[in-house]
């Protein structure tokens, strides 16, 4: 390493020691799918254990509720599980959020439920990349600035929610008030394989429409009955024509229809859209509406509207530049690989902590890949390579008290 200071180098090793390894294998080993309750009670439990290790006050936070469209077009209420909140510090001058999930996408009953190795250095398993490796360099990273003569400079709230892999829904609200009045955020979403980071990212809105129409005999007396199935096909093709390089739409799936010799009065329409900048989500929300209005003036059909644009656009400002460059920098002092960001279609909290003028950078984690998939993997040696990282970075952020 080269260009550190004594008290930094000191520092950096506290980081590095810390039994990331042993953390990731036994948070990873419970199922902790966004549906079930049971294991994410139980990540939470084993979290709130380790966190306790830090200064401060640790509590688990009730989750909002989530309401869904069901196939009947129900609208329906999800219970999600808690989330884990940290505060450490709140009178210091620099403030820090620092996010992730406990959730995965592997539902309790999904066959992919064991760790294995792949290769020496390169863990296999539901969740380890995705990302209990990433809450474990988060502790790692505020192990080591406890230790820093620059503590008492930086206090930071950490947020692990419990349904990042679901949107958020259930953690917004706690999201957006805990990035107020931030500096800066960093949040442990995986980087690449390569070390490379997300940079912008689009916004993303999930929506249900339901359809309503009238039901007739199909033989007998087809002309007094609406189509609400074709109706919502026809809304599929005019919300997938409204595609360009500022959004794009995916009309994902229809429920709806019954026996042929009955006209369906009934069709769910499910359709994500995720535009990249503000302006276009703005103009994404109004094209929806029009496209609906004409349908049901088309098709002598109604339309209820269900859901919305759960993650906002992320852009890169100038703030948020100076935060990639910091990491950046931090990386070259440390040896590393050089470190760059590159624009990405997908989308995590830190779109929404963005979305309060706060800069992030949300691909904090270790290296990793084959996320949401059975292949997905760990690099075991950037867990310390990470830690050291956040930890190098969280010190010249309270240094300079800015990014």
């Amino acid at each position: 390493m080269t260009r550190l200071t004594a008290p930094e180098s000191a520092t950096l090793e506290v980081a590095a020691d810390a039994p990331m390894l042993d953390q990731v294998e036994r948070w990873a080993a419970v199922n902790s799918g966004t549906g079930n309750l049971a294991g994410l009670k139980t990540v939470a439990g084993l979290l709130a254990d380790a966190f306790a290790a830090l200064p401060g006050d640790i509590r688990l936070v009730a989750p909002d509720p989530v309401e869904s469209v069901d196939a009947a077009g129900t609208i329906r209420t999800t219970q999600r599980g808690d989330h884990l909140h940290l505060r450490v510090r709140p009178e210091a001058p620099v403030q820090l959020l620092l996010t992730g999930h406990m959730d995965t996408v592997f539902a309790a009953d999904h066959p992919f439920q064991t760790l294995q190795w792949r290769e020496p250095g390169v863990l296999n398993g539901p969740g380890t990349a995705d990302m209990k490796a990433g809450i474990s360099v988060i502790l790692a990273a505020l192990t080591a600035l406890e230790a820093s003569p620059l503590a008492g400079r930086i206090g930071y709230d950490v947020m692990i929610n419990s349904d990042e892999e679901t949107g958020s829904q259930a953690s917004a609200a706690l999201i957006a008030e805990l990035a107020k009045g931030k500096t800066a955020a960093l949040t442990y979403e995986p980087a690449l394989p390569d070390g490379t980071l997300a940079g912008a990212r689009p916004g993303s809105g999930n929506f249900s429409i339901t359809v309503h129409g009238v039901s007739a005999h199909a033989g007998r007396n087809p002309d007094d009955g609406r189509n609400a199935l074709l109706a919502a096909a026809d809304l599929a093709l005019r919300l997938d024509a409204l595609k360009s390089l500022e959004l794009k739409v995916n009309p994902a799936k229809i429920d709806g229809g019954g026996p042929n010799n009955v006209v369906p009065d009934q069709a769910i329409l499910r359709v994500n859209m995720r535009p990249s900048t503000p302006a276009a989500m703005v103009a994404a929300e109004v094209a929806l509406r029009d496209t609906i209005a004409n349908i049901q003036r088309d098709h002598d059909v109604h339309c209820h509207l269900h859901g919305g644009f759960n993650r906002p656009p992320k852009p890169l400002d100038a703030a948020a530049t100076r935060l990639f460059e910091l990491v950046r920098d931090c990386g070259a002092d440390l040896d590393l690989p050089p470190i760059s960001w590159n624009a990405t279609g997908g989308v995590c909290d830190g779109n929404n902590i963005a979305a309060c003028g706060v800069p992030v950078v949300d691909t904090m984690g270790p290296r990793g890949g084959a996320i949401h998939s059975s292949d997905e993997f760990l690099i075991v040696d950037s867990l310390a390579e990470r830690a050291r990282l956040s930890a190098l970075a969280m010190i010249r952020i309270a240094e300079r008290g800015t990014v």
